[in-house]
């Protein structure tokens, strides 16, 4: 056995009853951190290794034809320009099928022992999807929650191969359009504009989405200018344009401080291309000295 290899058993495997000064990570595997930073507080183990070999042989055969995938379509799209008509709505996410709801996850404060809502989202007999539940603003009496009730549907993390992350596009757009059907109730429209950097990992873009309740369909447009600039919940003092080139998660958020039940049934979220709306950012900022606010 080399120093090397010596020196390698030794950390991860070190001697009981010694401190030990680990120069590398003591298993030999990919990590990715978590963005969450622990709060989660979900901490899986690993199953034994005679499992996880075969799983992972699955799962490169599975990363390698998605691969392909990609690049037949990088290669067909290169050569395809992108035709977006004035008027012209294109969805990009529709229901009506139960392969659809794949792309969705929902949460809520009890899912964290935070509180006592619950949702969920399923489909109607219309095909279309429902996301409901009920709200329940009570707090968990642990000392450390201080405020409580809300849940929300959120896309599932965009991949490409290999576990990459995937961004949308949306620069050749600035409205989005949703037709909804509402009980009335405010709900919160919330765009992901995660960057590289952890320092913009939870980089959110916020617009309420007002419902007027009754049998009666509506036809929601909001610019994307209008969307503005939150993290961790709070909005920031300074705003920011949102980047339509990585564009990381969507989801819709009922958190408007009613106890009691909900429901907001989706046909379509789409979007448009208005040549007539020429604003790029509704918010006027104003630079101000040091003394007086954050600059």
């Amino acid at each position: 056995m080399s120093l090397t290899h010596k020196a390698l058993r030794f950390l991860r495997y070190p001697v009981i009853g010694k401190r030990n000064f680990h120069l590398s990570p003591s298993l030999c595997e990919f990590w990715i951190r978590d963005e969450k930073g622990g709060y989660s507080g979900k901490h899986e183990e690993l199953p034994p290794l005679t499992k996880r070999i075969p799983q992972g042989f699955k799962e490169l055969k599975e990363e390698i034809e998605l691969y392909k995938k990609e690049l037949y379509e990088d290669f067909f799209w290169l050569n395809t320009p992108l035709i977006v008509r004035p008027g012209e709505i294109d969805i990009i996410w529709k229901f009506g099928k139960e392969s659809s709801l794949d792309t969705w996850v929902t949460s809520s404060d009890s899912d964290h022992n935070e509180g006592f809502s619950k949702c969920e989202l399923m489909l109607t007999k219309d095909g279309n999807g429902l996301f409901s539940g009920e709200l329940n603003k009570r707090v968990p009496k642990d000392g450390k929650i201080a405020r409580a009730g809300y849940c929300n549907m959120k896309t599932k993390t965009f991949r490409k191969s290999f576990k990459r992350q995937k961004y949308l596009d949306w620069t050749a757009y600035n409205v989005l359009n949703m037709k909804v059907r509402g009980d009335g109730r405010s709900y919160f429209l919330n765009i992901g504009n995660k960057g590289y950097f952890d320092l913009s990992w939870n980089d959110m873009y916020h617009y309420p989405l007002y419902t007027r309740g009754g049998p009666y369909w509506q036809i929601v447009r909001i610019p994307f200018s209008k969307f503005f600039l939150s993290s961790r919940g709070r909005i920031q003092d300074k705003q920011f344009a949102i980047d339509l080139s990585k564009i990381s998660s969507f989801s819709i958020t009922m958190a408007d401080k009613v106890d009691g039940p909900f429901s907001l049934e989706i046909e379509y979220i789409g979007l448009e291309n208005d040549p007539y709306h020429r604003e790029s950012f509704a918010y006027e900022m104003y630079q101000l000295d040091g003394n007086i606010a954050a600059s």
